[in-house]
C-alpha cells in the first residue's frame, strides 16, 4: 500500500495517470523485484472484486437513453472499429501460429481503448463536448459495450478449447439472455422497492452495504452459470443506471471500486514478466508504433462508411489509439482460465502500459496531428461560420439554445431586441443557424467564445442552462472580460442560490420557486388582493431570495431521494413539555445559529406569534416552529428537549 500511495503521487505530479502508478507498484512489489508477495496469486479473488466494482459502476454510467442518442455514431463508427480492429488484431496472432481462441481474445483486448484515461483527460482540458471528442466518446460507449461478450466468452473458451468456439459463444448467449431477463425483471419490479424502503431509514451504512451486497449478488449469479463474475456487475449497474438513487450508489460505490480496483492493477503488475519485458523491449517499442496507427486508421476508415468529418476522425482516432484498462481486465482473466499464457498477458500489458503513458500528449496534439493530415484548417470553424457585428451593442447573450434558451430567445425577437446565442450541440446549431438564428457553436464558459460573442458590448448574459459549477465558469469568464457585465442565472431550484450569488451572477432565477411566485399571484389575484399589492409581495420575495417560499411540512407520503435530503428544508413544531431541557431560557439565550435553524413562530395557548420576541421565555405546552435541513431540525429538536 505504501509503495502505490508513493507512486500514485510521483506519477500525478509527472501528469500520468494513476493506473499506471498501480502497475509500477505491482512491478515494484512482485516476485522479479522486492518479492513483498511470495504468491501474489492469493491476492488474484479480492483483485477481482474490485473488477466487479468497476463493471457496477460502468453499468451505473452506461445510459440506454444516451445509447439511442447518439445510435448513429455508436453503432456506425463505434460497431465499425470495433469490427474491424478486432479482426485486424486477431489475424496477426493467428498468422504466427497461435490457437484461434486466443487469437479472438488478443484482438478484442488490443481494439480496446482506455475510457477512464480520455475521459478524465478531455474533461481536464475542457474538450469533452466538442465533436471530435463526442465522437471519441461514442466509440469508447460502444467498446465499453462489447467488453461485456468477452467477458461471457472467455471462461466458455477454456472450457472448450478449440474444438467448438461456435457452440461455446451460443451457450454463452443462451445462459447470457436467461440471467439478464432475470436480472432485468429483479432490477425493475424488485430494486425500486427496495431502495426506496432504505432510502426511508436514511441510515447510510445500510444503503452502502445494500449495494455492495447487490453488485456482489448479481456477480454471483452469473458465476453460478458459469459466466463471468463482473458480467453480473455490469447488468446490476445497468439495472439502477436510470433510478433516482443512481448518483448516490456512484458515490456510495466509488471509494470501495477505487481501493480494490487499484489492487486490481497492482495484481497485474505483479503477473509483468519482466523478463519478458526486457528481451522483447524493442519488440514491443515497435509494437506500439503499429498498434497506434492501425487503430488510427480503423477509426478513419470506420468514420468514413458513414461520411464523418475527416478532421474529427483523425482527430478520435488519434485519441483512442491507447490499449484500454479493460484490456488488462481481458487479459488478467484470459490467464486465470489459461486461454493466454503470461508471457502473452505480459505482452499486452507492457504494450498497453507505453500507450497509456503517451496518450496525455497526444490528446492535446491530436487537433494539431489531425490537421497536417487533412491538411484544412478551415473545417474546425464549420460551425462558427457566423459573421458576428462588431458593432452589435446592447444585446443579450443566451448561453445554451436549449428549450428554455429559445423560448427567451422568441421573446426577445418579438420585442426587437438583438441578441446571440451560444450552444454545444452541433445539431441544434446547425438546424437553428439555418434557420436563420444567430447561433454560435462553442463553450459558454471558454473566454474566446464569449469575446466572439461581444459580451463586453452586451446588455444581459444570461445562463440558461442547470449546471452550477459551468454557470460560474461562465460567470468568471464574463467578469474577466468586462467586470461590469450583467449576468443573469436560470436554475431548476434554489439549492445553488448562495454559491452563483457569491460567484458574481447579479440575479439567479429558480424555476421551482418563480412558478410557485406566478401561481401565488394567480390565486392572490382570483382572492380580490390589489395587483399593486401583488407585485409589491412578488418583488420581495425576489428581493429576499424566495425567504417565504422556503421549507414545507413534510409527510408520510413525502418523497425525499436518497442523498437529497441536505438540500430540502423542513418546517418542523416542536412541543415542549414541562421537562423540556430549554424551559425557562429566553429564545435569544438558545444558539439556534449554531444549530443552523430559523426559529418561525411561536404557538402559546393557541395564539400563533408570527415574529416572536428574543427576550419571550418558553413555558411549558409552547409550542416552537423551527426550520431547516432534516438532520439540523432532528438535532435541534433533541437539544430543545432533552439538551444533548
Amino acid at each position: 500500500m505504501f509503495i502505490a500511495v508513493c507512486s500514485v503521487a510521483i506519477f500525478k505530479r509527472i501528469h500520468l495517470p494513476p493506473i499506471l502508478a498501480y502497475l509500477f507498484a505491482g512491478i515494484l512489489a512482485g516476485p522479479q523485484l522486492f518479492a513483498l508477495f511470495a504468491h501474489p496469486q492469493e491476492m488474484h479473488l479480492l483483485a477481482e472484486t474490485g473488477i466487479v466494482f468497476l463493471l457496477f459502476s460502468l453499468g451505473l454510467e452506461f445510459s440506454l437513453p444516451k445509447l439511442v442518442a447518439m445510435r448513429s455514431l455508436v453503432f456506425g463508427v463505434g460497431v465499425g472499429q470495433m469490427l474491424l480492429t478486432t479482426a485486424v488484431f486477431t489475424s496477426i496472432p493467428y498468422l504466427f501460429g497461435l490457437p484461434i481462441s486466443a487469437s479472438i481474445i488478443i484482438g478484442g483486448a488490443l481494439a480496446l481503448s482506455s475510457t477512464a484515461i480520455v475521459i478524465k483527460q478531455a474533461t481536464e482540458m475542457g474538450i469533452l463536448n466538442n465533436r471530435r471528442t463526442q465522437l471519441a466518446v461514442s466509440i469508447l460507449l460502444f467498446q465499453d459495450l462489447a467488453v461485456v461478450p468477452f467477458l461471457i466468452a472467455i471462461p466458455l473458451l477454456a472450457q472448450s478449447g478449440e474444438v467448438s468456439i461456435a457452440f461455446a459463444l451460443g451457450e454463452a448467449l443462451l445462459k447470457g439472455i436467461f440471467v439478464i431477463a432475470f436480472l432485468m425483471s429483479v432490477g425493475k419490479w424488485v430494486l425500486p422497492w427496495v431502495f426506496r424502503e432504505i432510502a426511508k431509514t436514511r441510515t447510510d451504512e445500510l444503503f452502502v452495504l445494500t449495494t455492495i451486497l447487490i453488485a456482489l449478488l448479481a456477480g454471483g449469479l452469473t458465476y453460478y452459470f458459469g459466466l463471468s463474475m463482473a458480467l453480473g456487475a455490469f447488468l446490476a449497474g445497468m439495472m439502477l443506471g436510470e433510478s433516482q438513487y443512481k448518483y448516490q450508489l456512484e458515490a456510495d460505490i466509488r471509494p470501495f471500486r477505487d481501493i480494490l480496483m487499484g489492487l486490481f492493477f497492482v495484481t497485474v503488475g505483479m503477473q509483468l514478466d519482466i523478463n519478458v519485458l526486457w528481451s522483447n523491449f524493442f519488440t514491443i517499442v515497435l509494437g506500439v508504433v503499429g498498434l497506434m496507427i492501425i487503430k488510427i486508421l480503423m477509426v478513419r476508415m470506420a468514420a468514413a462508411f458513414v461520411k464523418t468529418n475527416p478532421l474529427d476522425a483523425w482527430s478520435a482516432g488519434i485519441k483512442l489509439c491507447q490499449i484500454g484498462e479493460f484490456s488488462f481486465v481481458i487479459a488478467a482473466l484470459a490467464t486465470t482460465y489459461g486461454v493466454l499464457t503470461t508471457g502473452q498477458s505480459s505482452l499486452i500489458v507492457s504494450m498497453g502500459v507505453l500507450s497509456m503513458a503517451l496518450t496525455p500528449w497526444l490528446m492535446n496534439n491530436s487537433l494539431v496531428f489531425a490537421k497536417r493530415i487533412v491538411a484544412n484548417k478551415s473545417e474546425d470553424n464549420a460551425h462558427n461560420t457566423l459573421i458576428v457585428d462588431n458593432d452589435l451593442t446592447n444585446h443579450v447573450v443566451i448561453c445554451g439554445f436549449g428549450r428554455v434558451g429559445q423560448s427567451v430567445a422568441r421573446m426577445l425577437k418579438m420585442e426587437g431586441i438583438a441578441f446571440i446565442a451560444i450552444d454545444m450541440d452541433p445539431v441544434r446549431v446547425h438546424e437553428s443557424r439555418n434557420a436563420g438564428e444567430p447561433v454560435l457553436f462553442g463553450d459558454a464558459s471558454q473566454k474566446d467564445i464569449l469575446s466572439s460573442a461581444n459580451v463586453e458590448k452586451a446588455k444581459l448574459i444570461l445562463v440558461t442552462f442547470d449546471q452550477p459549477d459551468k454557470a460560474k465558469q461562465v460567470i468568471s469568464g464574463t467578469h474577466q472580460i468586462d467586470n461590469t457585465a450583467d449576468v443573469m442565472v436560470r436554475t431548476k431550484r434554489d439549492y445553488q442560490l448562495d454559491g452563483l450569488y457569491s460567484a458574481g451572477a447579479n440575479q439567479v432565477v429558480p424555476e421551482l420557486q418563480e412558478g410557485s411566485l406566478m401561481l401565488i399571484s394567480q390565486v392572490l389575484h382570483y382572492a380580490g388582493v390589489p395587483m399593486s399589492r401583488i407585485l409589491k409581495r412578488v418583488r420581495a420575495e425576489r428581493k429576499g431570495r424566495y425567504d417565504h417560499l422556503h421549507g414545507f411540512y413534510p409527510g408520510e407520503t413525502t418523497e425525499i431521494s436518497y442523498g437529497t435530503e441536505d438540500k430540502l428544508e423542513f418546517i418542523h413544531a416542536v412541543v415542549l413539555s414541562e421537562h423540556a431541557a430549554c424551559m425557562g431560557s429566553k429564545i435569544k439565550d438558545i444558539d439556534f445559529a449554531r444549530m443552523r435553524v430559523n426559529v418561525r413562530g411561536l404557538r402559546r395557548n393557541g395564539t400563533e406569534v408570527k415574529d416572536p420576541d428574543h427576550e419571550a421565555v418558553l413555558q411549558p405546552h409552547d409550542v416552537l416552529v423551527i426550520a431547516g435541513k432534516p438532520r439540523r431540525v432532528e438535532r435541534a429538536e433533541r437539544k430543545l428537549l432533552e439538551g444533548s
